[in-house]
């Protein structure tokens, strides 16, 4: 019997095509709920093969969450176009909805009773794309590593004192490093505050996160462990 921890590539029927995906299951019965993550810009080379991707990946998996990560339309073998780079990420985010929706559907019916809840992670573009995400998916918690969202637009999750749109807004993580030459702090500062959402700064840590890694590793597990 294979041992369900290891990642198994799979396709997802996505609204451009074919999605690339990969999907490992925990130890833990039941799981802790589903998280799915996204992958920086694919004209930038970003994939679901990035470090940050891999570090989020292993980081909700050894939590107990059944962890998705996956290439977005035309990278890797998704099939489709590629972002043209100059939209707000609309296709991408149709994507991440079809995978989204997919997995719950797959492992609910598994799991019966209540619904498993739903994580949406995101590092830089992918980020951003969570967050145009959660408007429609309305996850119960969102992590956010260094998002882009002055350069994509990104709408506020909630305004202070009201609900989301679809229901209660989510729990939200944002990481950001202090040395950000791609994603200036500044601008993640001030799509944040005011939404009253507070902001956690790892200091010497570029956009990358190199040689910070297992401090992103560490803030994340200790978010999402309750």
């Amino acid at each position: 019997m294979l041992n369900p921890r290891i990642p198994k590539k799979k396709f997802t029927d996505g609204p451009a095509g074919k999605l690339e995906t990969v999907l490992a299951e925990p130890e833990r019965d039941p799981p802790r709920g589903i998280a799915v993550i996204a992958h920086p810009h694919p004209l930038f080379g970003g994939t679901m093969d990035n470090k940050v991707v891999h570090i989020l990946f292993k980081a909700l998996l050894e939590l107990g969450f059944i962890t998705v990560k996956f290439n977005f339309r035309g990278v890797g073998q998704s099939e489709g176009t590629r972002n043209s780079g100059n939209d707000n990420g609309a296709g991408e985010t149709g994507d991440v909805i079809a995978i989204a929706e997919t997995i719950k559907k797959q492992f609910d019916v598994r799991f019966g009773a209540a619904p498993l809840p739903l994580l949406l992670a995101g590092f830089s573009f992918g980020g951003a794309i969570q967050v145009h995400a959660a408007h429609k998916l309305a996850p119960q918690k969102l992590v956010l590593v260094a998002p882009s969202v002055d350069r994509l637009s990104v709408p506020p999750l909630t305004h202070p004192g009201t609900k989301h749109e679809s229901g209660p807004i989510p729990d939200v993580l944002i990481i950001h490093g202090d040395q950000d030459e791609v994603v200036p702090l500044k601008t993640v500062l001030d799509w944040a505050a005011p939404q009253e959402l507070p902001v956690v700064v790892v200091p010497g840590a570029e956009h990358f996160f190199h040689g910070r890694l297992h401090i992103l590793k560490r803030v994340v597990q200790d978010s999402c462990r309750s």
